[in-house]
């Protein structure tokens, strides 16, 4: 088990995705004989996939005035029948939860360096950002879900293509980052993947020129890039690894 790890409230149980009718909602099969339907946190398309058929892992809220109690915590690209399994982490809702359970717990020193301090939402320009760590590093969180960059299986059916240009907000968080150099030391942006994958890059859409070069021109003006490796399990979350990106 990894040094660092933050154990689930209870064990994820596994299931079988049925469909999937809008990306806020997953029917999934957990055996019981009848299909229910559950939370899907992640807002955007999972890897151009159609995830029907495949295993998941659901939490249980245990919160009765929620309309859907249950969560889509991950999927697998093996067989229901398959073990073991390797999950994927879908949810993009928990992911600044993991983030600040790790920094607190020392996790990301080669970012951060020792922690003192970690402030949540921290206002910058017209945007809020994820974390403020120690009064001098802006630390804006993403968890990139609309490519999976790792091996894809040929049973996995692939849904049609679809353009891809909802950049604007992360965009303008690179700007702001930068910007905040002025008077902040350190600006950094982490993107958290929760699978096994080859090193992430940005997604190749309708507007990857314009992201390259404002990519380019924050890194030029200081702003750090930096991945998270983690290990999803029906037992919990394992930080595996962090380094900071050199190529885009």
């Amino acid at each position: 088990m990894s040094e660092f790890f933050l154990p689930f409230p209870e064990p994820l149980r596994e299931g079988v995705i049925l469909a999937r009718p809008n990306r806020f909602i997953m029917d999934v099969d957990l055996g019981d004989g009848e299909p229910v339907r559950c939370h899907c946190s992640a807002v955007s398309r999972i890897g151009g996939l159609d995830l029907t058929g495949r295993p998941c892992l659901v939490s249980d809220s245990h919160n009765p005035k929620r309309k859907m109690p249950l969560t889509v915590e991950a999927y697998s690209l093996a067989r229901p029948g398959d073990e073991p399994k390797a999950w994927i982490g879908i949810n993009q809702n928990a992911s600044n939860r993991y983030v600040e359970h790790f920094l607190r717990e020392g996790a990301f020193k080669a970012i951060t360096g020792p922690v003192t301090t970690v402030r949540r939402e921290v206002p910058l320009g017209g945007s809020r950002l994820d974390f403020l760590v120690n009064d001098d590093l802006y630390l804006e969180v993403k968890t990139p879900l609309v490519q999976m960059q790792t091996a894809i299986p040929a049973y996995v059916p692939r849904l049609p293509e679809a353009p891809f240009n909802s950049t604007e907000r992360a965009l303008r968080h690179l700007r702001e980052l930068a910007a905040s150099l002025e008077t902040h030391e350190r600006a950094a942006i982490l993107y958290c993947l929760y699978y096994d994958n080859f090193g992430f890059r940005f997604y190749h859409g309708t507007t990857y020129d314009e992201v390259l070069a404002t990519v380019d021109a924050c890194r030029a003006a200081g702003v750090e890039l930096w991945q998270a490796d983690f290990e999803v399990t029906p037992q919990g979350v394992a930080l595996k690894r962090c380094y900071e990106l050199e190529e885009w």
